[in-house]
């Protein structure tokens, strides 16, 4: 394993999470090298020990490990693809938001250059990099992973998920997917109430004791999954069927739009036609994994 405090480090991209990265690292005592499209992004960061690489191959050459935070796959590979020679035999942790086939694609292409490979799903931005709570994920190369995880560590806290480079970007987005969906769900019951004069911030102090404790139920709704046992005695989809077209139908009352509710009353729809409507309400995991 790497010492946590020695271990040079390039930062490619200076945005606002890659600028937040590089100060994180060199806070915790590793030397790093920077690079920007925009060369005036780095004065901040040499004003605080970092040394600025005129090019992007400058940049690579000066550390075994190299973290690309760039725009998207594209910029990544405009980047490297004319530095892939200097970036062989070391490794490229690449934390731009991307798609799991986008992760495995470049993962491919960094081994037939030679160059080790993680990729990285970052649950942070860019204030909380370096405090509790902030978390990336990693997939790919096993050895690079734990021989560096120090210095990962520095940045926030890193869970490898396995060797399909893949991985990182797959758990990432799943759950921004159910971040996105409740925030959603929120901003539909901001919306209803609305009408009734209540602010947001008025339903939000409502609204976040009440989606947290409903979290408590999450272990049980996935134990319900993971067996395929979806039987209860108690709510059935039946029941939230009702529920759910009484919110839509008081929400349309109220001259509010019931798409973000929709997809749920649908999929409830197809499972009870299905014959499932004495089931729980995690039995629509079915209609969403075999639409």
């Amino acid at each position: 394993m790497t010492d946590a405090h020695d271990t040079q480090v390039t930062v490619l991209g200076l945005g606002a999470m890659g600028a937040a990265m590089a100060r994180t690292l060199l806070a915790a005592g590793h030397p790093a090298t920077v690079w920007n499209r925009t060369p005036h992004r780095a004065d901040d960061l040499v004003a605080a020990g970092a040394r600025a690489a005129d090019t992007a191959e400058h940049a690579v050459t000066s550390s075994p490990l190299v973290i690309a935070c760039l725009f998207d796959y594209d910029s990544v590979y405009e980047v490297l693809d004319p530095v892939a020679r200097s970036l062989s035999g070391r490794v490229l942790v690449n934390v731009t938001t991307g798609s799991p086939a986008q992760a495995r694609e470049m993962a491919g292409w960094a081994h037939d250059h030679g160059i080790t490979y993680l990729d990285g799903g970052m649950l942070a931005v860019p204030e909380t990099i370096g405090q509790p709570g902030a978390a990336i994920f990693y997939s790919g190369a096993p050895a690079a992973f734990e021989q560096y995880r120090p210095v990962l560590d520095a940045v926030a806290d890193s869970h490898y998920v396995g060797d399909d480079a893949g991985a990182a970007a797959l758990h990432d987005l799943a759950l921004l997917a159910g971040m996105y969906a409740m925030f959603a769900g929120f901003f539909h019951g901001a919306a209803m109430v609305s009408t009734a004069g209540v602010s947001a911030k008025e339903f939000a102090a409502l609204a976040g004791p009440w989606l947290t404790a409903m979290t408590a139920s999450l272990p049980d709704l996935a134990e319900s999954i993971d067996s395929g046992d979806y039987t209860t005695d108690v709510q059935d989809l039946e029941f939230t069927k009702s529920a759910v077209d009484l919110i839509v139908r008081a929400g349309r009352d109220q001259h509010v739009g019931a798409g973000v509710l929709e997809p749920v009353q649908r999929i409830i729809d197809a499972q009870i036609a299905d014959g499932h409507g004495d089931e729980v309400f995690s039995r629509i995991y079915e209609g969403i994994t075999h639409p």
